[in-house]
């Protein structure tokens, strides 16, 4: 096949934008898990420092105990 013939061969042409859509939509979704992972991770952060203060006082928890210490 010469290279004239591979640049009318449509089939090849039709597998190539197949890629380049394939490629474009993994990187959105890739995009969106980090995304979508970061905002669950700050959600988790927020609801163990409301667990672990419920009053919203300007306190800390101790991290191998869970409860809540003086400080901020």
């Amino acid at each position: 096949m010469t290279f004239i013939n591979m640049l009318r061969d449509e089939a090849a042409a039709s597998a190539a934008e197949y890629a380049l859509l394939l490629a474009i939509v993994g990187s959105l979704v890739a995009a969106s898990a980090i995304a979508l992972g970061t905002n669950i991770g700050h959600a988790m952060d927020g609801a163990g420092k409301k667990i672990c203060n419920p009053e919203g006082a300007d306190k800390l928890c101790d991290e191998t105990t869970g409860e809540a210490v003086a400080g901020g």
